[in-house]
């Protein structure tokens, strides 16, 4: 199966209520009419039309109405992220609301398609050493359910365990220190180039001994400017399937879509958003 394949058959036993703002649109209506049918969500659409409808869907998540929201058809992602840290708001251990893409990539190390996660390649500019830090954690949070495997993490740069200088590298050395602290049980390396956190052979030369190198599924970018760069390369260049920006650090799952989404972009954000609500009553 596709991982879209596979988060639907995950999603449809949970039973979740997602709410859909931007019922009018002609692909969320179709999204919807499928999402019933196959039983993956229970859709609700909200009946509110233009930005009100955001404030309303907030609000039946916040009130226990429905579990999730899934919004950016139509809407930008800046008026998704407002109403997702005004009428939501970020859980108590959480700074700054951050995103991640799922790219599901094809076969380059010899063990089948993967889903890779780039972050933060929607929201957060230029984060400094703790901000960075804490977007790699809530990326692994993420990872650990949407995807359901181990997650090892690289911070990229364009110096590989000091081969190069400069204040971002600075930056990341310094991420990684912190996250290390935080999350001592999850492989992490940085900085690390790209090719060393993804190709086995080139981390025994460039970083042997790494605790993620050639094994890296969660990309921490140094940057936006880099991730959304990166995201947009591999989806178009490499054929890859890009999910996303699922946001990270709400209390509560509203999640954003690109207003280029398709059909089946809005189902598979939808079995996410129902996944990431298993957070609000415990369940696995």
């Amino acid at each position: 199966m596709t991982f879209g394949e596979r988060l639907e058959a995950r999603a449809r036993p949970l039973g979740r209520r997602i709410a859909f703002p931007e019922g009018d649109d002609p692909r969320v209506a179709e999204a919807v009419a499928v999402l019933g049918r196959r039983g993956v969500v229970e859709p609700v659409v909200v009946e509110e039309a233009g930005a009100g409808a955001l404030s309303r869907a907030a609000g039946m998540l916040t009130g226990g109405t429905v579990d999730g929201v899934v919004a950016g058809a139509v809407h930008t992602s800046a008026e998704v992220i407002r109403v997702g840290l005004k009428g939501v708001g970020l859980r108590a251990d959480v700074r700054t609301l951050s995103s991640s893409f799922f790219m599901e990539v094809r076969d380059f190390r010899g063990r089948g398609s993967e889903v890779l996660t780039f972050t933060d390649a929607g929201v957060v500019r230029d984060p400094g050493p703790r901000s960075l830090a804490e977007i790699a954690g809530e990326a692994v949070r993420l990872r650990r359910r949407v995807v359901g495997d181990a997650p090892h993490v690289a911070f990229l740069s364009y110096s590989t365990r000091g081969s190069a200088a400069g204040r971002s590298v600075d930056r990341v050395r310094k991420a990684v220190e912190r996250f290390r602290r935080a999350y001592p049980e999850v492989p992490a390396d940085g900085e690390l180039q790209a090719d060393a956190a993804l190709i086995p052979a080139v981390a025994r030369a460039k970083a042997p001994g790494s605790a993620a190198g050639g094994k890296a599924n969660v990309l921490v970018f140094p940057s936006l400017d880099a991730a959304n760069i990166a995201y947009k390369l591999v989806e178009r260049l490499a054929g890859a399937t890009a999910l996303g920006p699922i946001l990270q650090g709400l209390r509560l799952p509203l999640n954003d879509l690109s207003r280029g989404a398709s059909v089946g972009d809005i189902m598979h954000v939808a079995a996410i958003t129902a996944l990431m609500a298993g957070e609000r009553d415990g369940s696995p």
